[in-house]
């Protein structure tokens, strides 16, 4: 699935930022860019099985795949945005872009699935050097008019959710001059490419926000190893039987992450620049947001993950035929996506709660499918509740996060809403590593199937009464 960026933080933008050609070819390497991210994101879930077939490995090696993306990820997002404070937007976007294409590059070249795995983890943090600098730069490029830059945004994402798991297909089945599933990351090398060659040729090159500052290296290795420790032990436990360490590791990440908090309070205390704002969770509708984000994006990447495993490991679909069975959900997102931001302004929150129920509604439908159907079932049986699943979850896309912001103040929303991108990515880790399991732990793959979707209604729920506890309107940040 696509991920969410956060809203950009409020600034003062010039009426007349960038003029002509210039500033379009900028938002096409931003966009190219935004892209990298979009697309290596869900790589997984089609390519997945045909990269174990090659390099071997267990049945956790799938969930690291994605998992190890996803945590680099989270843990870089809290400091990716600020070093593009630091030390200017376009330099962490063109470092950012050249790492990921390093990365990709190593992806490519794998010998061993912890080569690949390790590959993916640069990928992500990189990622995350890149994606947070993209807002800042837009509102450079197009000041006053950083709108139209929005609208062209929107539906690019909308279309990279749709024909982003195609292409992964295509190029896997297609095997073009025997690459077979490493063609899906060669190709960012051109796309990478681009972004890099235009960018540094058009995007403004600004004075960095917070030169001089210092960045809180501490924080950062302290919330890594926390991360790590909860994550580490949910992939790997179930294949290695839950021996005593994983369980001592789960345990440990608590304590880890109270001296994360410990940390950052000191810093404040001391005058200091903290790696993330914690008066924010003073208030209990962004308390409530941060949970809701980490139960909704836990529910929809794990669920995703373990829908193309389904799709190829229990029903036999090439990669090819997998990307097509999710394509009524990809559809479902975008039609969403376009109802969802054109409606939040006028229904505030309950716009979360009527995508949620749709997607409860599609659920409760593929789990009838999966109990009426049980072996017989094929990927046209799951399209329409597929489609209704993705309505509703494309509905939440957009306003999301505008909406947990929304009563917060100015200057609270920049750090508040790094913190919402990174625990976006959190909470897909742990979807990946909690649903994963559980469908790994199941020898029938159809009832696997069926009891993670059964999971995933029970997180939906959550989500649908957390909703209760957000600001009603979205906050004007565009």
């Amino acid at each position: 699935m696509a991920l969410l960026e956060a809203p950009p933080a409020p600034a003062v933008v010039s009426p007349q930022a960038g003029s002509g050609s210039r500033r379009w070819w900028g938002l096409f390497a931003i966009l190219s860019a935004d892209l990298l991210n979009l697309l290596d994101g869900t790589v997984g879930n089609i390519a997945g099985p045909a990269i174990r077939a090659e390099l071997g490995g267990s049945l956790a090696t799938l969930q690291w795949i994605v998992a190890g993306y996803t945590l680099a990820m989270a843990v870089g997002l809290l400091t990716g945005g600020r070093l593009g404070d630091m030390f200017g937007r376009k330099r962490m976007m063109m470092v950012g872009v050249g790492g990921f294409l390093a990365a990709s590059l190593a992806c490519a070249l794998a010998f061993s699935p912890e080569t690949l795995i390790i590959a993916r983890v640069l990928q992500g943090g990189f990622g995350a050097l890149m994606v947070p600098q993209s807002f800042g730069l837009l509102r450079d490029l197009f000041g006053a008019q950083v709108g139209k830059a929005f609208a062209a945004l929107g539906p690019v994402i909308g279309l990279a959710t749709i024909l982003g798991p195609v292409v992964a297909g295509l190029l896997v089945e297609a095997d073009l001059f025997g690459t077979g599933w490493r063609a899906i990351f060669l190709i960012n090398l051109p796309l990478g490419a681009f972004a890099m060659y235009v960018g540094w040729k058009v995007l403004p090159d600004t004075p960095p926000a917070a030169r001089g500052s210092r960045l809180d290296v501490g924080g950062a290795v302290i919330a890594a190893i926390a991360m790590a420790m909860l994550v580490i032990p949910l992939v790997q436990g179930h294949e290695l039987g839950w021996p005593a360490w994983t369980l001592g590791l789960l345990a440990a990440s608590v304590p880890v992450f109270a001296l994360f908090v410990a940390h950052q309070l000191r810093r404040t205390r001391a005058g200091r620049v903290p790696l993330v704002e914690l008066s924010v969770f003073a208030k209990r509708s962004y308390a409530a947001g941060v949970a809701f984000v980490v139960a909704f994006f836990g529910a929809i990447t794990g669920f995703s993950v373990a829908v193309g495993f389904f799709l190829q490991l229990g029903l036999g679909y090439t990669p090819l035929a997998a990307s097509l069975a999710m394509v009524s959900w990809a559809v479902g997102a975008f039609l969403g996506s376009g109802f969802g931001g054109a409606m939040m302004n006028r229904l505030g929150r309950h716009i979360l709660h009527i995508g949620l129920a749709l997607m409860a509604a599609g659920l409760i439908g593929l789990y009838a499918v999966f109990s009426i159907a049980g072996r017989g079932v094929d990927g046209w049986d799951m399209a329409a509740p597929m489609l209704v699943f993705g309505l509703g979850m494309g509905m939440i896309f957009v306003p999301l996060f505008d909406i947990i912001v929304g009563g917060l103040a100015d200057r609270e929303v920049g750090s508040a809403s790094g913190m919402l991108s990174s625990f976006q990515q959190l909470g897909a880790s742990l979807g990946v590593a909690v649903l994963g399991t559980v469908f790994f732990s199941v020898r029938d793959f159809v009832a696997a199937a069926a009891l993670v979707t059964l999971i995933t209604i029970a997180l939906t729920a959550v989500t649908f009464a957390l909703g209760f506890l957000l600001p009603r309107r979205a906050r004007q940040s565009h």
